[in-house]
């Protein structure tokens, strides 16, 4: 008999406002390996949910736990099995690509830096990497943080709306990467999105 799928996330009663309004009350929900979704209208808080699941926001109440790991007692752990970037940032705007990823290297303990060189080439990176990043176009900045996530090999990889902007085989090849991805047994994808990638049967949809 096939084994559940380990279970990845784990969210209990979270509570969570940016004003007098509730954005999350008492949301629960699990993520298991592979890839799952998160999906609703525009402003109904995806991108906070991936920020809170990141550690980068903290809710009013509630419990996160990432691969087992409680976030409110042991943060640190859990941001190092998180990878997650909020796609507007311009944090590393004065870095070039391949510097970025450098930084990824070292922040991640399993980063497969062998994967790179294959990330960069199927994402059509390869003229801008000595770039800064400020230089790129929104679609190929995107592409770089897609190169980190799936060179990252975290258990938890957190993408929000990962389609925006990129061009049709750039596109393609993230579809590719994500079929892959559907079939890990010891890590999640969870994408904000407004739909399944094509071909990708989500684990999970977490419907907001």
């Amino acid at each position: 008999m096939d084994q559940p799928p380990k279970t990845m996330i784990s969210v209990a009663d979270l509570c969570f406002s940016w004003s007098e309004r509730p954005l999350f009350e008492k949301l629960t929900f699990e993520v298991p390996a592979g890839v799952s979704l998160v999906v609703g209208d525009d402003g109904v808080g995806k991108s906070t949910l991936l920020a809170l699941l990141a550690g980068a926001l903290s809710p009013r109440s509630g419990r996160i736990a990432i691969n087992g790991i409680s976030q409110a007692e042991h943060p640190d752990a859990c941001r190092q099995n998180v990878f997650w970037i909020d796609p507007h940032t311009d944090a590393h705007n004065a870095i070039t690509a391949k510097d970025f990823l450098k930084r990824q290297n070292e922040q991640f303990p399993h980063f497969d830096s062998r994967r790179v060189a294959s990330l960069v080439h199927g994402f059509s990176l390869e003229p801008h990497m000595a770039k800064p990043l400020y230089m790129l176009s929104t679609g190929s900045r995107r592409k770089v943080w897609w190169v980190a996530a799936f060179a990252a090999h975290a258990p938890v990889v957190l993408l929000d709306q990962p389609f925006a902007a990129l061009d049709g085989p750039s596109s393609r090849f993230l579809c590719e990467l994500l079929d892959e991805a559907a079939e890990h047994t010891d890590r999640a994808w969870l994408l904000a999105d407004h739909g399944a990638p094509q071909g990708v049967l989500p684990k999970a949809v977490i419907e907001l």
